[in-house]
């Protein structure tokens, strides 16, 4: 049995989306908006607090059916302070009390978290890790988060975050020499693009392809890398196998500190499918994985599509103010 509905949002560096719903793993109603890069934190707040009255009316709920609010936040945020901490695509965020604010401006009991956490949440009760402890939750998109459900809670270290995969450093595979980068910097959505564009521009013989599927070095996208790939370029598969390798490192470290029963990944360049990202990573987790761990987690693809983080923010309001599938 649903006990009562809830309001979940994720404020991410491109869109927005408030969904509302029962915690079961379905949204009675859905409302999505872009970001305005040049209007800051400011303009997300404000289309927010016109876009959840717009959101209960076309759901048919009225306000007195909704018993909280969840944030999931496309940055670092202070459980104790329920604050953002920074964004690093979006202005005007810097220390601001979201929770707080959005609880005022919206008249409802408001909890704060991460999105990566929340996502991770989403798919460790209600989506590809339903039934399985502890899950790590990874998400591949325009950079690289990471959250770690144990008995279905968020691992939060001491309420500034924890699991963050995605600023893990790795071998960087564009060089020999053993240095290490940020797993971010190498197989994020705009960390593959823009190593891609690097090398369009010092040799672009090496690029012919991805440049004549794009039109130019400039419009060279992860879905350009990804078509390449699949046709065999060399300059794709070579950067999709770094991307591979820098991945499998870091679940690799992920599973000897922790050993999750599931590894789960989402976002964007996940969606480059078995043969281009899975295939490779499993392959290559078995291959370099500890030992005595060898076999014990399984990697699978997320489960929620585009709407994640917004379960994952239902999620949290229900485990903060009451109710549950």
């Amino acid at each position: 049995m649903v006990d009562g509905m809830f309001l979940g949002i994720e404020i991410g560096g491109t869109k927005l989306q408030v969904g509302v719903g029962p915690n079961d793993g379905r949204l009675t109603g859905l409302w999505r908006g872009t970001v305005d890069v040049a209007r800051g934190g400011e303009g997300i707040r404000e289309q927010l607090v016109r876009a959840v009255p717009e959101l209960l009316q076309s759901a048919n709920i009225s306000r007195d059916q909704v018993r909280g609010l969840g944030i999931g936040f496309g940055g670092p945020v202070d459980d104790h302070t329920q604050s953002v901490i920074k964004s690093h695509q979006i202005q005007g965020w810097d220390d601001f009390p979201l929770g707080a604010w959005l609880g005022e401006a919206l008249k409802l009991p408001t909890v704060l978290g991460n999105d990566a956490d929340v996502a991770g949440l989403a798919e460790g009760t209600v989506g590809a890790g339903k039934g399985m402890s502890p899950v790590f939750y990874m998400t591949l998109g325009s950079g690289i988060g990471g959250g770690l459900l144990i008995d279905g809670r968020i691992a939060r270290g001491t309420g500034r975050g924890a699991a963050e995969i995605g600023h893990l450093r790795v071998p960087d595979p564009q060089r020999n020499d053993g240095r290490l980068d940020v797993l971010e910097n190498i197989a994020s959505g705009w960390g593959i693009v823009n190593r891609v564009k690097q090398t369009a521009k010092s040799e672009p013989a090496m690029a012919a392809r991805l440049i004549q599927i794009a039109g130019s070095a400039e419009t060279i996208t992860g879905q350009t890398v990804a078509k390449a790939a699949q046709e065999g370029d060399p300059l794709a598969v070579l950067t999709l196998n770094g991307v591979t390798d820098a991945i499998s490192d870091a679940i690799c470290a992920a599973i000897v500190l922790v050993c999750p029963q599931r590894f789960v990944i989402g976002g964007g360049v996940s969606l480059m499918g078995e043969e281009l990202i899975f295939e490779p990573i499993r392959r290559k987790v078995a291959e370099k994985v500890f030992k005595p761990f060898a076999g014990l987690t399984d990697i699978v693809p997320a489960a929620l599509g585009e709407e994640v983080v917004v379960h994952g923010a239902i999620a949290l309001a229900a485990s903060r103010f009451g109710g549950k599938a």
